[in-house]
């Protein structure tokens, strides 16, 4: 009977030194995952970068100088009759180029929620040319019979691009890819020119009006001129240690102007927030 008692006692005594130890186990204080390194990264707060981008300007000149031509030919017969500046000339075109530049904004995180604001911008070479040209014979309601010749020429060379947009991502670990959308602000030169010449003949005139070459031209510049539109794409960054991350972007603006254009561009970049 004592031996069984004894035995009791020693096991009791065991039992509650293994019951103190057990308060230091993470699964008995609050959770799974408790005293164990995790690898979320915390996105919320301000940020700055630097980045740089390579794309295309697709433009469509088609029109881009029917203005300047309607006004260097208004009040003429040929013009009112033959609608000579509305003529089909120039299309579309499309370029490469590149650009460098930076990013600044805010990020709010709700869990795996981040939501945002930003700038962009990015100064390079974008936009493109053309050249075009139409010829039509026509008689006139008086008498003369016309040999035209319609050349265009269009340009458009953006130098600043800038965007302000709304980011909304999810955060996987140290990945936050998101999609964005916004205003989008550029500053261009544009020029457009048009040159109309030929010959009118009418053998019934008088003299000296028989036959009557006509050569006339005008240019129209628009230089450091603002362009607006919109903005969208996807983007993801990429945590790297600390507040430092990278960043791979795809962007498409879309300028309205007297030259319609859009501009696709692939960026990376390297930003920091605080």
């Amino acid at each position: 009977m004592r031996s069984l008692v004894l035995a009791v006692m020693v096991s009791g005594a065991v039992s509650a030194a293994h019951a103190a130890d057990l308060p230091d186990l993470p699964i008995l204080r609050g959770g799974l995952t408790e005293g164990l390194s995790t690898s979320r990264v915390n996105w919320e707060g301000f940020y700055v970068g630097a980045q740089g981008g390579y794309g295309w300007s697709n433009m469509n000149f088609k029109g881009s100088t029917s203005t300047v031509a309607a006004q260097m030919m208004s009040g003429l017969e040929m013009e009112q009759e033959q609608r000579i500046s509305s003529w089909p000339i120039m299309g579309k075109v499309s370029v490469h180029g590149s650009g460098y530049g930076g990013f600044a904004g805010y990020n709010s995180q709700w869990d795996d929620v981040v939501l945002g604001v930003e700038a962009s911008y990015m100064h390079g070479s974008f936009g493109g040319t053309q050249t075009d040209s139409m010829s039509r014979f026509f008689t006139l309601s008086s008498g003369y019979t016309d040999g035209v010749t319609y050349e265009g020429k269009a340009q458009i060379a953006i130098s600043d691009m800038a965007t302000i947009r709304g980011r909304a991502g999810y955060a996987m670990d140290c990945f936050l890819p998101y999609a964005f959308f916004g205003v989008a602000l550029g500053q261009a030169d544009i020029v457009r020119s048009a040159h109309i010449y030929g010959n009118q003949v009418n053998p019934a005139a008088a003299a000296g009006f028989q036959n009557v070459p006509f050569d006339v031209s005008a240019t129209e510049g628009q230089y450091r001129h603002l362009i607006y539109g919109y903005s969208a794409g996807l983007g993801v960054d990429i945590n790297l240690v600390g507040g430092l991350f990278a960043r791979a972007e795809y962007e498409y603006i879309r300028f309205t102007s007297t030259v319609d254009t859009s501009i696709n561009t692939a960026r990376v970049g390297l930003g920091y927030k605080f």
